[in-house]
């Protein structure tokens, strides 16, 4: 792995600021790409494993598009 990257963000609870929680599990790399990927569940619905750019997760115009909850996964549905 590059020294250059950035740490990902931290395992724990995430809100969107659209109102939905995560669960962040943490990163990953691509192995062609080299490109950093945030690996996340949905607190709510399917719960299905995603991965999202970590450019993307960053990304926020007035507030950020997920902001950190704390540790541990909320209860389920």
């Amino acid at each position: 792995m590059k020294e250059e990257q950035t740490a990902g963000p931290r395992p724990g609870r995430y809100r969107h600021f659209k109102g939905g929680e995560y669960q962040v599990f943490g990163t990953a790399i691509h192995s062609e790409t080299l490109e950093e990927y945030v690996i996340y569940q949905p607190l709510y619905g399917e719960r299905k494993i995603w991965v999202r750019p970590l450019a993307t997760w960053r990304e926020g115009r007035r507030v950020p598009r997920f902001a950190y909850i704390g540790e541990g996964e909320a209860e389920q549905d």
